[in-house]
């Protein structure tokens, strides 16, 4: 990684994060950063790409760093239960803003600048949130879709905080280890409220922010799911009505990108070297978690569980890693006799010969792209907009016999889809190149915590076409991305290659 300030002894011996990685595979997926002496430093304020992270501001009496991201995670249960799981990530944002502002200069992933003028590009976006857009409502320029814009925007701000406070996070302070455990522990509450909409899917209750909000503000559509806490959501998918967990979060699609988002990081601090009693249940936890996942019937969580099993395959035979191979090959043909065996490869399989949604998810696909093409490529509309009618007649949508008569809002469906249609063309390059740069300056670094990053990225892109990951999974995956810039930064520079320097 490169200084912004003038080059000195420290900053020659860096390693560029997007460098070949060392040649020692580490054991652990943690390596403490230690800063290194007369390293740059940056005033009040400053953003830098380079470096150790910056000092750490004094320790309150009662507040430990990052405690934040602990009472995130750790109480997300009671997040949810009080109707706060979706606003939590926003609200816990604020504290660890504030401690960002007191530190002496900040640290950035390379390329950050270009995720930066996608906020901006984002930002901008809002202007063109009073225009009608080429097939959908006219009208509807009241507060709703401003309201509609600005959670989506304190979403997006909250996921860039939480990317600084990571990278900047000395890890004497904040143990790698520690952000890992929160992460599998948010596994754990994961495949718990799977379970939960498994075995009682009718289970649901109204949460203190539906009794404290206006009448008219907790009954609104958009809202009420944010708000109202449940267990599963039944849908006929099937031919049937068959209940679909999404505990402890809003929508089946979230609850399955959540899923596999802390998976990677549940694998490194239940399974590594110090993970201690987590080591004797987890393969319990695994076992359990494959009966939510069927029932989910989210064929993009099993699209991306699969390519990430390739993945993870491919790396390990890569450096030689035969027995881990091994034990993972071994793994997964226990696990698919079984499930084979038992109900649930019969409801896989019906899953998959009823294809439900295809036609119009990709109808929904091409026209959200045409109408941004033809109404306003480089910024977008802003926000989603409701279709008007359906794709066979203007006059038609949903009805209460036929709910899938109609249509989603143009920009959902997929959060490749949102950026597209909120941000124009060009704000959807910027946002896939920050991901896919971030993603190439990893994916051959052989530490297991660089693995389980950048399985963590191959899940995020798989699931841009289908889920909209605006909000818990967009944290995650910014958390990973943190790790790995800091643990890069901390890595000392590989010996020079005989006949040479690298």
């Amino acid at each position: 990684m490169t200084s912004m300030t003038p080059p000195g002894p420290a900053d020659r011996a860096r390693v560029d994060d997007s460098s070949p990685a060392a040649r020692s595979v580490l054991l652990s997926p943690t390596r403490p950063s230690t800063p290194p002496p007369g390293g740059p430093s940056t005033p009040r304020g400053g953003l830098r790409t380079s470096g150790a992270p910056s000092p750490t501001p004094r320790k309150s009496r009662f507040l430990r760093p990052g405690w934040a991201l602990s009472a995130l995670f750790l109480g997300f249960p009671l997040w949810w239960a009080l109707g706060l799981g979706t606003f939590a990530f926003v609200i816990f944002a604020v504290p660890l803003g504030l401690e960002l502002f007191r530190r002496h200069g900040l640290r950035a992933p390379r390329g950050f600048g270009v995720w930066l003028l996608f906020l901006v590009w984002m930002l901008a976006s809002a202007t063109m949130l009073w225009s009608d857009a080429p097939g959908g409502e006219p009208g509807g320029f009241g507060g709703g879709r401003l309201m509609v814009f600005g959670y989506r925007a304190a979403m997006y701000l909250a996921a860039t905080i939480v990317l600084l406070y990571v990278v900047n996070a000395d890890e004497r302070a904040l143990p790698t280890r520690r952000v890992l455990r929160l992460l599998g522990v948010m596994f754990v509450v994961t495949t718990c409220g799977g379970l939960l909409g498994v075995l009682a899917p009718g289970f649901e209750f109204r949460s203190a922010m539906e009794l404290l909000l206006p009448h008219g503000i907790a009954t609104n559509e958009f809202v009420n799911r944010m708000i109202h806490p449940a267990a599963a959501d039944t849908q006929d998918i099937l031919g049937y009505d068959e209940a679909r967990p999404i505990a402890p979060f809003s929508f089946s699609n979230s609850w399955g990108a959540n899923f596999s988002l802390y998976l990677p990081f549940f694998l490194l601090s239940w399974l590594g070297r110090e993970a201690g009693w987590r080591r004797r249940l987890a393969p319990f936890v695994l076992l359990l978690a494959i009966v939510p996942v069927v029932y989910s019937l989210n064929r993009g969580l099993w699209l991306a569980l699969g390519v990430g099993a390739c993945y993870l395959a491919v790396r390990l035979a890569a450096q030689g890693r035969l027995w881990a191979l091994q034990a993972i090959v071994a793994a997964i043909l226990v696990g698919a006799v079984a499930f084979v065996a038992s109900p649930l490869g019969t409801m896989v399989e019906q899953r998959l010969n009823a294809p439900h949604s295809n036609e119009r998810r990709s109808q929904l696909a091409t026209e959200t792209v045409r109408n941004v093409l033809v109404g306003s490529p480089l910024l977008g509309f802003g926000s989603t907009r409701d279709v008007q009618g359906s794709f066979a007649s203007i006059a038609g949508g949903s009805t209460p016999d036929c709910q899938a008569c109609g249509v989603p809002p143009f920009g959902t469906q997929g959060q490749l889809w949102l950026v597209i249609f909120s941000q124009g063309v060009v704000g959807l390059c910027l946002f896939l190149y920050f991901f896919a740069r971030r993603f190439f300056a990893h994916w051959r670094d052989p530490t297991a915590l660089a693995i389980a990053g950048s399985t963590v990225l191959i899940f995020f892109g798989i699931e841009l076409l289908v889920y909209d990951t605006l909000g818990a999974p967009m944290v995650t995956v910014m958390i990973a991305l943190g790790l790995l810039s800091r643990a890069t930064a901390g890595r000392p520079p590989e010996p020079a290659r005989a006949g040479g320097p690298r």
